[in-house]
Formats: C-alpha cells, sequence, structure tokens
C-alpha cells in the first residue's frame, strides 16, 4: 500500500483544513483508515480512526473540531479539520489497515508521506 497525504497548509486560528489521502490497494476498502500527527519533538500520536464499517474514534483533543471520512470508491480517506489552534501544529500523516493495528502506530511499519499543517496568526 502506498499513501500520499495532501492539503495542509497554513491557517490562522479557528480557521479550517481538509486533508486528503489516497492510498492504493484493492484492500483499501476492508480496512480501517486513520489520521495521525507529528509534531516537532513529541511522538506520533493517533488524532481519528474510521473502519471499514464507519465506527470513529477521536483524540479527546481534536473531539468535536475533526471529522475523519472516506470514500471508498476513490480509496481515500479525509480529515475534515476545524476550528484550528496552534497546538494542532504538525505534521498529519495517514494509514490503513486493521483495526487493532492502527491503534498502536509506535507499532506500525510504513508511513507515506505526511501534509504539514501550520496553525499561526
Amino acid at each position: 500500500v502506498q499513501l500520499q497525504a495532501s492539503g495542509g497548509g497554513l491557517v490562522q486560528p479557528g480557521g479550517s483544513l481538509r486533508l486528503s489521502c489516497a492510498a492504493s490497494g484493492s484492500i483499501f476498502r476492508i480496512n480501517a483508515a486513520g489520521w495521525y500527527r507529528q509534531a516537532p519533538g513529541k511522538k506520533r500520536e493517533l488524532v481519528a480512526l474510521q473502519s471499514s464499517g464507519g465506527t470513529t474514534v477521536y483524540a479527546d483533543s481534536v473531539q468535536g473540531r475533526f471529522t475523519i471520512s472516506r470514500d471508498n470508491s476513490k480509496n481515500t480517506v479525509y480529515l475534515q479539520m476545524n476550528s484550528l489552534k496552534p497546538e494542532d501544529t504538525a505534521v498529519y500523516y495517514c494509514n490503513t489497515g486493521p483495526w487493532g493495528s492502527l491503534t498502536r502506530p509506535q507499532n506500525l511499519d510504513y508511513w507515506g508521506q505526511g501534509t504539514q499543517v501550520t496553525v499561526s496568526s
């Protein structure tokens, strides 16, 4: 599987961005998909996760502000980010695979190219 995240950029606090991640491979539709982020000097953390059936979980820090969604016909997962805060600044990555594996990002071997999100005035 190859992963390509896009849609990042510089946004003011309170603004919005929509990230996209295209995944190659026909197994995307049967796997969970997740978004992660890594800020400078910090570990990569799970931001949002969605199962193939639509079950979603969010990190407490983004609950109510971020929404994960997917389009299986396009092998793409999205992250709509609203009410952005400076502490959301990070490189954002996506991944796909079994739910249990995606809940432990420290154990994932492959990461595609991330996209930088900077929230600053």
